[in-house]
């Protein structure tokens, strides 16, 4: 599986299955693997930051730089693991691992007000002024029981998104 000229095999279908919770079912897998192999156009077995920026709907994403820390350097059985985080059937639980992770922008288990601040930042552009957006998040914090110098971890993740009806979710197109 690490060299994309190679095809895949039963066993590597289903290990990645596996490795992806069962997210995406055979047949999606092939499909993100032939899309996987177009994106690694240096054969090497791992997407790039660069690679993953030709992508159009990618490169417009306001949160692109932020995934792309999540992304660069993606073998095949990652990237569907990646991927996995927008499929319908994985629980809330995952999602939101997921979204702690973008927000999470040093990596370091905790978020803060400044770190949701930069998301909105990306999020909004100059849609809404910098005060708005402070606002928003201290009155969202707040009614979450939270205050503007609290760090947050996944626990408390889990708790303000664990009861939303969070929708993150792709379709596969199966070739």
């Amino acid at each position: 599986m690490g060299n994309t000229s190679s095809m895949l095999t039963q066993y590597d279908i289903e290990e990645v299955q596996e490795h992806c919770n069962h997210a995406f079912s055979q047949q999606e897998i092939v499909s993100l693997y032939h899309r996987f192999c177009q994106l690694d156009r240096n054969s090497s077995g791992f997407i790039t930051g660069d690679e993953f920026l030709s992508v159009p709907e990618f490169a417009v994403n306001p949160l692109s730089q932020r995934l792309l820390r999540m992304l660069d350097g993606l073998n095949f059985k990652e990237f569907v693991a990646f991927l996995s985080a927008f499929s319908p059937r994985i629980s809330l639980q995952q999602k939101i691992e997921f979204l702690f992770k973008v927000y999470d922008f040093n990596s370091n288990g905790k978020v803060t007000f400044d770190d949701i601040l930069s998301v909105l930042r990306d999020l909004t552009g100059s849609f809404i002024s910098e005060q708005q957006r402070q606002e928003v998040i201290t009155r969202v914090l707040e009614e979450a029981g939270y205050r503007r110098d609290s760090s947050l971890v996944l626990s408390d993740f889990m708790r303000i998104l664990g009861s939303s009806q969070l929708k993150m979710e792709v379709e596969v197109p199966i070739d």
